[in-house]
């Protein structure tokens, strides 16, 4: 988790101030703590940080490359809206970059790129033993992350990066379905897709990657289309 204890402006280092005020702003987003469409006050910021702007908007402008936060025509940011009636075509696009990276860090993986793979694995691991829903967050990120780096093409790379860090607050809205205690069978998930790379066998990698995706799929889906009306006698 992050520590949000507040340094005093004149004892930070350049560039400290921008990834604190990220980090404060990254957290609340993904926590849903800012809700979307919630505007970003950077006068009230500076004050409760004790900084000039100038470290504010560098923050909102990094903030706003990963789609977490919209600056409007009359210079105000909001927290970015989650576009619900288009999240097929997220979909779609988000479980075929699961299968093509995965097939080609079976194809191309190193031993050096399993290492990586393994170390992110773990840090997830323990995200989801610790129960904490924003680094769970993080790991699963870095963890396929790391496949698609193992794969080699810059090109794929940086698509999945991006649907990675879009879906972020998605993420966050499936494991608060599970109030944050992920069964185990998605770290099992992941150990099977690091079997699958390590044995350079591209089609179960496949498989393993496309179902891994489908099943999050689903229960998003499920999750956004339950009918919550009461029902009411009359």
């Amino acid at each position: 988790m992050i520590d949000r204890t507040i340094v005093p402006s004149t004892d930070r280092k350049r560039g400290e101030g921008v990834k604190l005020v990220y980090d404060i702003l990254r957290d609340d987003i993904l926590d849903l703590v800012l809700p979307p469409g919630s505007p970003i006050d950077e006068v009230q910021l500076a004050e409760r940080l004790s900084m000039s702007r100038t470290p504010i908007r560098e923050a909102l402008v990094r903030l706003a490359g990963e789609g977490l936060v919209t600056a409007l025509p009359n210079r105000s940011t909001i927290v970015s809206n989650i576009d619900f009636l288009n999240l097929h075509t997220f979909f779609d696009a988000l479980t075929l970059m699961y299968r093509v990276t995965t097939r080609l860090a079976a194809e191309c993986r190193t031993e050096v790129d399993l290492e990586i793979i393994r170390t992110r694995q773990a840090e997830f691991t323990r995200a989801v033993e610790a129960h904490d829903a924003l680094a769970m967050i993080a790991t699963n990120r870095n963890f396929h992350a790391a496949i698609a780096e193992a794969g080699r093409n810059p090109y794929y790379i940086s698509l999945f990066g991006r649907l990675l860090d879009e879906g972020r607050r998605i993420l966050r809205i499936y494991y608060s379905s599970f109030d944050d205690h992920l069964p185990r069978r998605y770290v099992i998930e992941h150990e099977d897709i690091i079997a699958a790379i390590d044995a350079r066998d591209v089609e179960k990698a496949d498989q393993l990657a496309s179902a891994h995706a489908d099943q999050i799929v689903r229960h998003i889906q499920e999750m956004i289309g339950r009918d919550r009306r009461q029902r009411i006698a009359l």
